[in-house]
């Protein structure tokens, strides 16, 4: 079906579905209510739709997530009185804003597409084939290399510097199962620890502890041995990993102490100011004091970061109000939730709402958007190498390996680490002050 064809067909059921809808939106605008279809918000509906755009036309993600971030918006100018974008962004009266997580990403996307290209640039790829295995497992082994620099680095910056490995010794022949498999394993690695992933970060930003999450690494190993295995024989039967590098090259060591800074700097910063990017631009400034920096990265990466920065601030801007009652058996969905909705505002609204076992949901929130390549900023930052990577199709089929470990995973970690939930700070904070409150109303009455 051609592009016109499929024009005709969007407006020939659009116009009745406007005219059917056109009494209902009349009635919502005037209540200054949001409209609902079939009892669902307006807003949700029209994310599917990006969501579903982003899965059909992979290659114009960007635009769909634009366009589906200014009808979300343009609904909510239309039917709630009181919506301001601009507070939602900025923040104030209370509201943090969004722009602190807005402008990391940004940061973190233009400055780890330089930080890889740097690492390929020095060389050091192409003699790292000389200490990998032959055969599948030197996939298998670059894998567990992923997964253990997430756990001390960002999950964006193991997953571009393992794409930028394996660009190399598989002859830019990469399999879509195996950069599933990177994207999961940098998710994966980054799930048990509080600085390995966004999610985590605001756990522990939250007054959650490195250990009610370090029990994540239960489930992540499990899931580690399953898709690795699998995804390393696929990548094998596709393109055998080069074993013997160019014996005349030489290893440029100034652009990989570049890359030691960057990563220095970017988990000081995020330690000590809860804004890695800072870190990042910091030593790449200092680094282009002594050695050339590749600027033209920060195009080829800028599709991706807009596309990034569209759909979570389309995610972040859903009324999702309250989740059902904290237990395992929502933790589990939550994981397959994250896949498409963005795993930020799920994280904070889990840490509001409180009775979360940590650990189960780092691992969930974490991993699970894997299972998609625009299902985390991992797979959305490795898919500006590697474009072919985004079809939502391809990768389901391809990378089917990843839904199922993260199932088996899940359940081994139930099983060897029990649900045990626990209230953060903020929320033991305030289960504390409601009885005062309660009290003095009731003294007042």
């Amino acid at each position: 079906m051609n592009t016109n064809s499929i024009r005709r067909q969007i407006g020939f059921w659009l116009l009745p579905l406007l005219c059917l809808t056109m009494p209902t939106i009349s009635f919502a605008a005037q209540s200054g209510q949001m409209l609902t279809l079939g009892g669902i918000r307006l807003e949700f509906i029209l994310f599917a739709f990006t969501l579903l755009g982003v899965a059909l036309f992979h290659h114009y993600t960007m635009f769909v997530s634009l366009a589906g971030l200014a009808a979300v918006v343009a609904s909510k100018y239309v039917f709630l009185d009181d919506f301001s974008f601009v507070h939602h962004i900025m923040g104030g009266d209370g509201h943090e804003g969004e722009w602190r997580i807005m402008l990391n990403l940004f940061g973190l996307l233009s400055g780890f597409a330089i930080l890889a290209k740097h690492f390929d640039e020095s060389h050091l790829p192409k003699v790292l084939p000389k200490y990998l295995p032959d055969d599948w497992k030197g996939g298998f082994v670059l894998l567990v290399m992923i997964f253990v620099t997430s756990g001390f680095l960002d999950n964006i910056a193991a997953a571009m510097i393992g794409g930028a490995i394996a660009f190399v010794v598989f002859k830019q022949r990469v399999h879509i199962g195996y950069l599933a498999a990177i994207v999961a394993a940098s998710n994966a690695g980054g799930s048990g620890s509080v600085v390995g992933d966004t999610t985590t970060t605001l756990m522990w930003i939250d007054g959650v502890s490195q250990l009610n999450v370090l029990h994540a690494y239960i489930a992540a190993a499990v899931s580690l041995v399953i898709f690795g295995v699998i995804a390393s024989k696929q990548q094998d039967k596709y393109q055998r990993i080069v074993k013997d590098g160019p014996k005349s090259v030489q290893v440029e060591w100034k652009k990989i102490y570049v890359v030691g800074l960057i990563l220095l700097l970017a988990v000081a910063t995020n330690y000590l100011l809860d804004f890695p990017a800072l870190g990042v631009w910091v030593a790449i400034l200092l680094g282009a004091l002594v050695v050339k920096t590749p600027w033209r990265e920060i195009n080829h990466a800028l599709p991706g970061t807009v596309f990034l920065l569209g759909l979570v601030s389309c995610a972040s801007l859903m009324p999702v109000d309250e989740l059902p009652p904290a237990s395992w058996v929502t933790t589990f969905w939550l994981g397959f939730i994250s896949a498409v909705f963005d795993n930020i505002p799920l994280t904070k609204l889990c840490l509001e709402q409180g009775g979360y076992d940590w650990g189960i949901l780092a691992y969930a929130v974490g991993f699970g958007g894997s299972m998609l390549w625009f299902g985390s900023s991992a797979g959305v930052a490795l898919s500006s190498m590697y474009p072919q990577a985004r079809s939502a199709v391809n990768w389901v089929r391809q990378g089917w390996h990843v839904p199922v470990a993260y199932v088996v995973g899940f359940f081994v970690m139930l099983a060897a680490a029990g649900w045990s939930p626990q209230e953060s700070y903020k929320t033991e904070v305030n289960s504390v002050k409601e009885p005062q409150i309660s009290v003095a109303a009731t003294m007042e009455n």
